[in-house]
């Protein structure tokens, strides 16, 4: 989440507030009710951008108590945290000249450094104290400066090298594409920034800062009392490994090498952790052709179980499409936008999988939910808010639906496949006007007349336009509600022939009922239908690999394929771009080891310690998979309630706002 664009969205809500409180008593007149808070992408932004520096304190904070607890020494503790404010003032500085900006990421890359930053201080300072006080008590001391100017050289060399080591660890990810690679991207470079800056301390502010404030001090040798305690354990255990070291080392390496790379199968693998904020988005989907009236109702009754689940605060539903929107939503589809209280990660999740229960027994409608930005990252990689997204591509739309009803059929009969829907269903329904050519000569009309007079009649035309000030109305013209006939009365419409006699529809064209579709999709300038579904209680890379097999097993006509889209497609190309790169990095790091170590025994002493990196990072994984990732968002839209009076007036004061209103019901406990 870029902070320009996070200062623009709390800029602009910021005008809108202030443009809204200005029109308050005016709306109040025409009846209009406004609600503020149902999805406001400013308090997002606001709440995540706080959690963010908040962890980011919080680590600081740590980071110094530890080396307080392990230096035990006002002077040298604080010698190594000034790292701590110089190397990220730096590092924010270089983003700054970057073009980058503070976000969510580049916090978190700083939040990920600050352990690291005080590395390099920490082993200068330490090698200074130590000869510092061998200078004290040495025959012939030499001069301070000399004293300090040599400690910090001695450590030089492991300090540069190792900074390097760890910038070329975090190429893989720079190196990621697509919406990994624009999540990741700044974080490491606000990582790589952060340890670079606290190369340059360590280098320079460090041996100063030491020479000034531990020269010519009293240096005790004591040890602080939990190193010393550490090391006493430390010393008993080795003594026991030392006894038999030929039969325990061996052993042991190899048995948690085995158990880290067994539990690797075992992990579950997603995409991205799973997001836990306080909005949840239901997608309700009724038969093609429902009624607007119908779907408000569906979502009503909907709408008044959900606000029975605890920690629900609002629920909004929006029906349609918006008369500025860009989505090709018809009257049959809702979004209904579940607000929850600010309350934490468990909660969350357990108010989810409950409206998740909810929506299963709900009949009637085809029923999707998402956490706000995991839909936003769905549409992102697939242009859908599911998590899959099988793709059918044909030219027989007939033969479309009929694969993609049977490949919905797998898909829901595959463990883990939740909320199956085709994006594009047929069953619209329609009515053909088929003109008789014998009719339409009889009575000698011209058949495109005879088509627009139907049009006219049921969907209007615009015949002018009237001026209300600095207001411009469009006027059309269609058949008064009183004086339509109904749809299955269409064959009595009267028509005016060139001689001015009225003749009914009926003489002139067959009528019947027929379904069509509200939309037919496209991709590439090739016709498709799209299948999407969301995955629970499995991976999802797990999942698609097995409804691959199983739609392997269609046998399709020629010219019709199958592609799948969506996380399990990003995730693959996410790892493929992690493995080679990391393989790169990986040659990159041995290289600069040789050059340190000088000899391949020491390099390969270095490399032994890879397998025990693999084991802390398969139980690091393991921890991380009991939680997640935790984004508490107070929630909140524009959601504007109004009566006939106040939708009338509405165009005057919605061009001054700027936006589109498409909120039919809100609804607050």
């Amino acid at each position: 989440m870029d902070a320009a664009y996070g200062a623009n969205t709390l800029d602009a809500t910021q005008g809108i507030d202030k443009a809204l409180d200005e029109l308050q008593p005016g709306l109040e007149a025409q009846g209009v009710t406004i609600h503020r808070d149902v999805l406001r992408a400013a308090d997002f932004i606001s709440v995540a951008l706080h959690n963010v520096r908040e962890s980011l304190l919080i680590g600081g904070i740590l980071v110094v108590v530890v080396l307080f607890l392990f230096l035990f020494n006002l002077r040298t503790a604080a010698i190594s945290c000034t790292a701590i404010p110089l190397s990220l003032l730096t590092a924010v500085i270089a983003l700054n000249k970057m073009g980058l900006s503070l976000n969510t990421m580049t916090l978190g890359g700083l939040s990920i450094a600050i352990g690291e930053v005080v590395d390099d201080a920490v082993i200068d300072v330490e090698n200074i104290y130590r000869r510092l006080r061998e200078n004290r008590s040495a025959a012939n001391p030499r001069s301070l400066f000399r004293v300090v100017f040599d400690a910090s050289i001695e450590v030089r060399s492991a300090i540069v090298y190792a900074t390097f080591a760890v910038i070329l660890v975090f190429f893989p990810v720079l190196n990621m594409s697509g919406l990994a690679g624009n999540l990741f991207g700044p974080l490491g470079v606000a990582y790589i920034w952060a340890i670079l800056a606290s190369l340059i301390v360590a280098l320079t502010v460090t041996p100063a800062l030491s020479l000034i404030l531990l020269g010519g001090r009293d240096l005790p040798a004591k040890e602080p009392p939990i190193v010393h305690w550490l090391k006493r354990g430390y010393e008993a255990l080795l003594l026991r490994v030392e006894r038999a070291p030929r039969l325990l080392v061996p052993a042991t390496v190899g048995l948690l090498v085995v158990a880290g790379v067994g539990a690797l199968f075992f992990l579950s693998s997603s995409f991205l952790p799973e997001l836990r904020e306080g909005n949840i988005t239901v997608h309700m989907t009724a038969v093609p052709g429902t009624s607007l009236e119908e779907s408000l109702r569906l979502g009503d009754r909907l709408t008044q179980t959900l606000l029975q689940v605890p920690f629900v605060r609002s629920v909004a539903q929006r029906a349609g499409r918006a008369e500025l929107g860009t989505d090709t939503m018809g009257t049959h589809e809702s979004e209904i936008d579940v607000n929850l209280q600010a309350i934490n990660g468990t909660q969350v999740q357990a108010s989810q999988d409950q409206i998740r229960r909810i929506l299963a027994e709900v009949p009637g409608a085809v029923l999707t939910s998402n956490s706000f930005l995991t839909e936003r990252i769905n549409e992102t990689l697939s242009g859908y808010g599911a998590a899959v997204a099988v793709n059918v591509f044909g030219n027989d739309l007939d033969q479309l639906d009929r694969e993609a009803a049977q490949i919905a059929r797998i898909l829901a009969a595959t463990p883990g496949g939740a909320e199956v829907q085709l994006q594009s269903p047929p069953g619209m329904p329609e009515i053909l006007v088929r003109l008789r050519k014998d009719g339409i000569a009889r009575w000698g009309f011209d058949p495109l007349s005879v088509l627009d007079v139907v049009r006219t009649a049921y969907g209007s035309e615009v015949v002018g336009q009237t001026y209300d000030g600095n207001r411009v109305f469009d006027v059309s013209v269609l058949l008064a509600s009183s004086k339509r006939p109904q749809v299955s009365e269409l064959g009595a419409l009267p028509l005016r022939n060139p001689d001015g006699k009225f003749v009914a529809l009926s003489e002139l064209a067959d009528l019947q009922e027929s379904s069509g579709r509200y939309v037919v999709l496209h991709e590439g300038a090739r016709r498709v239908q799209t299948i999407t579904c969301n995955v629970r209680g499995r991976s999802v890379d797990s999942f698609v690999q097995e409804a691959r097999r199983r739609i392997a097993s269609i046998k399709f006509p020629a010219g019709t394929y199958v592609s799948f889209s969506g996380t399990a497609a990003a995730q693959a190309q996410s790892r493929h771009d992690l493995m080679v790169n990391s393989l790169l990095a990986g040659l990159g790091i041995i290289l600069l080891l040789s050059v340190v170590m000088g000899n391949g025994r020491n390099l390969l002493l270095v490399l032994v310690n890879l397998p025990f990196a693999l084991v802390g990072g398969v139980i690091a994984a393991g921890l991380a998979a009991v939680t997640a990732l935790e984004v508490r968002s107070g929630g909140g839209s524009l959601v504007i309630l109004m009566d006939d009076r106040g939708a009338r007036e509405a165009v005057g004061w919605r061009a001054q706002i700027g936006t589109g209103i498409a909120v039919d019901r809100f609804q607050r406990q």
